[in-house]
């Protein structure tokens, strides 16, 4: 998947968290965030005389507004995509093992897609399921 095409993805499912998304998925949108949150920080500097103001803060969580639903979303089809459930998302904000947690969700975004169907859809990766596409 493209840069384009996963961007346009997931924005296209803005709140879907059933199904399954690929690894270039996931991680072309994560660059996408932070290329809109590194261009936010940049635009507001100007606003403020080169030093973080109110504008800054406005600015910065518009943007964020706007793409946590779907990178949230994104996140979970991600755990899906390697067979665990979404709700594993929430071991990042759980306080004690926030670091732990933060190194685990790494973990599973960075794992492979399951080959085969499994309880949360096709994979995307995978759309024929015969041993020579597997290969």
């Amino acid at each position: 998947m493209s840069f384009k095409e996963a961007v346009k993805t997931c924005f296209s499912k803005y709140v879907t968290f059933k199904g399954r998304a690929r690894r270039s998925e996931y991680w072309w949108f994560t660059l996408f965030n932070w290329m809109l949150l590194m261009g936010a920080i940049l635009l507001s500097l100007p606003i403020g005389g080169g030093e973080p103001s109110a504008a800054t803060g406005i600015l910065i969580g518009c943007v964020l507004a706007v793409v946590f639903l779907p990178s949230l979303a994104v996140a979970v089809r991600r755990l899906h995509d390697t067979g665990i459930s979404g709700w594993w998302i929430l071991i990042g904000v759980i306080p004690i093992v926030n670091y732990i947690g933060g190194l685990v969700l790494f973990f599973w975004a960075i794992k492979d897609s399951e080959a085969c169907e499994n309880a949360y859809g096709p994979s995307p990766k995978y759309k024929d399921d015969s041993p020579s596409a597997l290969a």
